[in-house]
């Protein structure tokens, strides 16, 4: 997607330990205009008419999956991080390691909000090395639940995480996928 492609060039900055830093659009700061593109770019490559829940991990993607299920006109549901008073009954649960935390995270779901009749789109903000996705395709398949698709805003493709979703035939698709970053610049996978 060349909007999304260009405010990375212009407005992201690459930190030490390879941090993509897009917080003024994407993640911190969101410009709502450029999610709806996101949304409108992810309705091209799947059928999300088929769709009946978006499921994102909490809490940078909740923003676009928020406007993307609106797009959608379905509801939008996030793992979360910690168990919270306000969650009664069982519980789906995938341990994963967090790149941007450094340690294992436990993602957590209500077994409320998915069953085994939703059809879900996973989408998130970021991709660096997969686990927060493979959590909640964990999550999904603990539902029995059918997993659509998986759309990522931007990938750090130089990490491996979508690689290896494509490699298992998910349904998958980036809309940014870096190939490189540090001071000398963002590369882009063609």
């Amino acid at each position: 997607m060349q909007e999304l492609k260009e405010r990375i060039r212009q407005e992201g900055r690459v930190l030490p330990g390879n941090i993509i830093k897009v917080d003024g659009f994407l993640n911190h700061r969101v410009d709502t205009k450029l999610m709806e593109h996101i949304a409108d770019e992810f309705a091209r490559h799947f059928d999300v008419g088929r769709i009946t829940m978006v499921l994102t991990a909490e809490a940078s993607g909740i923003a676009l999956a928020t406007i993307c299920a609106q797009k959608y006109g379905v509801p939008m549901v996030f793992a979360k991080k910690a168990k919270s008073d306000n969650i009664e009954g069982g519980l789906y649960q995938s341990e994963i390691f967090s790149y941007t935390y450094k340690k294992k995270v436990t993602q957590i779901l209500s077994r409320e909000w998915l069953n085994t009749s939703d059809k879900v789109l996973i989408v998130d903000d970021f991709m660096a090395n997969g686990e927060a996705v493979r959590g909640l395709c964990d999550l999904v398949s603990q539902a029995g639940a059918e997993l659509v698709g998986i759309g990522i805003a931007i990938e750090k493709g130089f990490q491996g995480g979508g690689d290896r979703l494509r490699g298992m035939g998910i349904n998958y698709h980036a809309l940014a996928v870096i190939e490189s970053a540090d001071e000398n610049g963002i590369v882009f996978r063609e």
